[in-house]
């Protein structure tokens, strides 16, 4: 499974590249502005396209997702082509993301705007990201558009499910993969019991119709254990912020480990081995 990062601050990409991990970077306006806004709080001047440009360098041989912010067809065409021909020159490396159903909440309408945005992309040579997904149909239909990589909200899904059932949690709090099928008035989600089950269910339909050449991510993951799970599950890429990254190869023993082999160094050894620090 590949790991990006979603973030849009060069320093949290820098370390992740340097961990030697990084395959990828996910971003979207808002991580943008903070990153901008960060730099502007530092005395650092710089505009938006310039930052983009940086750190679109920094990860080049690695793809990176900008994101439109329009809601109808027309607007996403016209931003996806500006932003991957104004971009995609720096370092080759420029994924367009569209949201799978773009409709405005205050109106309620809803179309397909989106999956006739993606279609119109891919027919340009223009590789898309397709985000906002929260069912197995949507990521069907992404995928028969022409996108090369479609994005359900693992977290956000799981936050759903429990909004329906009007449950108290924070958006940190693990949520079981298998949901909550004990409690007999547990609602699910159309079928869908968590945001780990909605991975599998897209990775069944993509297995089962035989669907080649789009990758599933898993996007909105909020903590190590639904990484591993959605590993399990089958998801090609999870998109992870810095903070769950860090979190990964934690573990009290190892630490405990560690501790225990420095302190039984002895000098005849580390001398074989070129050990050049201080014993702790």
């Amino acid at each position: 499974m590949k790991i990006f990062i979603d973030s849009a601050d060069i320093e949290e990409i820098r370390q992740a590249k340097k961990w030697g991990m990084l395959d990828g970077v996910t971003t979207n306006p808002s991580l943008i502005k903070k990153a901008v806004e960060k730099l502007h709080k530092q005395k650092k001047r710089i505009d938006i396209k310039e930052y983009i440009s940086q750190f679109l360098r920094e990860v080049k041989g690695k793809p990176v997702s900008l994101e439109v912010i329009g809601t109808n067809f027309t607007d996403m065409v016209h931003e996806g082509i500006h932003l991957y021909h104004l971009f995609n020159p720096i370092a080759k490396n420029v994924y367009i993301k569209i949201p799978v159903n773009p409709c405005i909440a205050d109106t309620g309408k809803c179309d397909y705007d989106g999956i006739r945005a993606i279609h119109a992309l891919t027919q340009q040579g223009i590789p898309i990201n397709c985000t906002l997904i929260f069912t197995p149909e949507q990521v069907l239909l992404a995928a028969k558009a022409g996108a090369k990589i479609v994005s359900p909200f693992v977290g956000r899904e799981d936050d759903y499910i429990r909004e329906l059932n009007k449950s108290r949690f924070k958006k940190e709090d693990y949520f079981p993969a298998e949901g909550m099928k004990k409690l007999r008035k547990w609602r699910n989600d159309k079928g869908i019991v968590s945001g780990v089950d909605l991975i599998k269910e897209c990775k069944t339909i993509f297995s089962t119709q035989k669907i080649k050449g789009c990758e599933i991510l898993a996007a909105s993951i909020r903590n190590v254990r639904q990484f591993r799970e959605v590993a399990l599950a089958g998801a090609d890429i999870a998109t992870l912020p810095l903070s769950v990254i860090e979190r990964l190869l934690e573990h009290p023993k190892t630490r405990e480990g560690m501790q225990q082999f420095t302190k039984d160094i002895v000098p005849e050894y580390a001398k074989v081995v070129g050990f050049k620090g201080k014993k702790k």
